[in-house]
């Protein structure tokens, strides 16, 4: 008997897989003999080869969902992560010349996909404005996504940016997306850029010149359409020189370089921010503040600021912990000096005489409000109409501070 694998095919019907009018592949049956399929045979195989056209097309769609499924989880991660971490201001307060001057970089860049540098001090606000570019570009309806590259251990780095497969390396139990890929056909904002090692540069080089990267542990090049904003409140050329950070990475990074000024240099928007996180950590708080003392406002439109706007959303977020009335209340020994960085800083540096300067007008600013509550409650404390509650104060805070300052109706 001849061998049937080694027997000349007779006959072959071949069918298309066919399913919404798509051609998903094609369905072979052959037969060692000739004229082999009748009308009858035809009908039954092209049943057949509809039955796996729609096994085909499920088993495609499947992969699709699950590879759909993957990407929405990772980006539900990243904008959770997002949410719990966004700034406690919403938008960016202030009227400055040199602020205005920044906004007007922003709306000229926002519309392109061109790579953008923020520079600027610790606590600045670098983060929200890469948040209005995207917000102002084509792209606002894709993910914003971030990184800060000096919050991610040097080895973990290059699978945030760029995913890995599983296996890919030890404790890699599952497959990652990375940040690049997530953020494809939005904006990926990469804080702290001069943390990022010498070895991973040349990678991240690439996805911006060629668009294109690899997971760790896959050898499948992957495309991202991310626009790349970077931030950092280091000399990158100055890195550069030292051989610290690639001049190729860097002039390709520094198409458009924005600074961001120090709140220092921003005086006039000091009373703006004061009162915007006054009433936003009010609200949150559930209590009410009616005043801001000038002499409390002069107090902080005359420090230097050495932590920026972080640092003046802190101290206001202690102030209103700490008022127990519609007064806010700012301690002045929270305004602490520290060394500066540069010599014009160093010459706005409040001293001790300073300090202590502001430290007895704010004193006598809260000894004129006990004062005034004291007077309209005719030098009752305590009761439904005595000064503590005017003030918002228990009774027992009320005499430490009158005590304090010095207050006692016959030195009135």
């Amino acid at each position: 008997m001849k061998d049937p694998s080694q027997a000349e095919a007779g006959t072959v019907c071949i069918l298309p897989l066919v399913s919404r009018g798509r051609v998903l592949g094609i369905f072979g049956v052959v037969k060692y003999q000739d004229n082999a399929f009748d009308s009858d045979d035809i009908e039954f195989l092209t049943q057949i080869a509809n039955q796996v056209a729609i096994a085909v097309e499920n088993a495609c769609a499947f992969g699709e969902i699950r590879e759909l499924k993957e990407r929405l989880a990772q980006e539900k991660l990243y904008l959770e992560d997002e949410i719990r971490s966004e700034m406690n201001f919403a938008q960016i307060v202030g009227k400055s010349v040199s602020l205005r001057r920044v906004l007007k970089q922003v709306e000229t860049v926002a519309p392109t996909g061109s790579t953008v540098l923020i520079y600027g001090d610790t606590g600045t606000g670098k983060e929200l404005i890469a948040r209005a570019i995207h917000d102002l570009s084509p792209r606002r309806s894709k993910p914003f996504v971030k990184l800060n590259c000096a919050a991610i251990p040097t080895g973990l780095l290059e699978s945030e940016l760029f995913g890995h497969e599983k296996g890919a390396f030890t404790g890699a139990i599952a497959q990652r997306i990375g940040r690049f890929e997530v953020a494809n056909g939005g904006t990926i904002f990469l804080d702290e850029i001069g943390e990022i090692p010498l070895e991973l540069q040349t990678k991240l080089l690439r996805v911006l010149q060629e668009r294109e990267f690899e997971r760790l542990g896959s050898s499948r090049t992957l495309r991202t359409d991310a626009r790349l904003i970077a931030a950092t409140n280091r000399d990158l050329e100055a890195m550069v020189s030292e051989q610290k950070f690639r001049s190729d990475l860097f002039f390709r990074l520094n198409v458009f370089p924005v600074h961001v000024p120090p709140l220092r240099e921003r005086h006039g928007d000091i009373p703006l921010l004061v009162r915007h996180f006054t009433q936003q950590f009010s609200r949150s708080m559930n209590r009410v503040i009616e005043t801001i003392p000038s002499a409390t406002m002069d107090a902080l439109s005359r420090y230097h600021w050495p932590g920026n706007i972080r640092e003046l959303q802190n101290v206001i977020e202690r102030a209103v912990i700490i008022s127990s009335g519609p007064v806010l209340s700012v301690d002045v020994a929270d305004l602490k000096s520290s060394k500066a960085d540069h010599p014009e800083q160093r010459a706005a540096l409040p001293d001790s005489k300073t300090n202590g300067a502001l430290r007895d007008v704010l004193n006598e600013t809260e000894r004129q409000q006990i004062l005034k509550a004291l007077k309209q409650s005719n030098w009752i404390v305590a009761g439904p109409n005595g000064a503590a509650e005017r003030l918002g104060m228990k009774r027992s805070t009320l005499r430490l501070r009158m005590d304090k300052l010095g207050i006692s109706r016959g030195s009135a």
